[in-house]
């Protein structure tokens, strides 16, 4: 399940945040990150499905 995570986190950051952790402060964290760049947004997203 986490390569799927991970695939969507590549394609959209906040969506794979959102399958791992739900409606908290790091989904929205990621939303703003992918706003001001595609590529922290990716690596915010990969860093939350590897670290939960």
């Amino acid at each position: 399940m986490d390569i799927l995570r991970i695939i969507l986190a590549i394609i959209l950051p906040p969506v794979g945040v959102f399958m791992q952790v739900g409606f908290s402060k790091h989904f929205f964290i990621n939303i703003i990150l992918t706003l001001l760049g595609y590529i922290p947004g990716v690596i915010h997203a990969i860093w939350v499905i590897a670290k939960y």
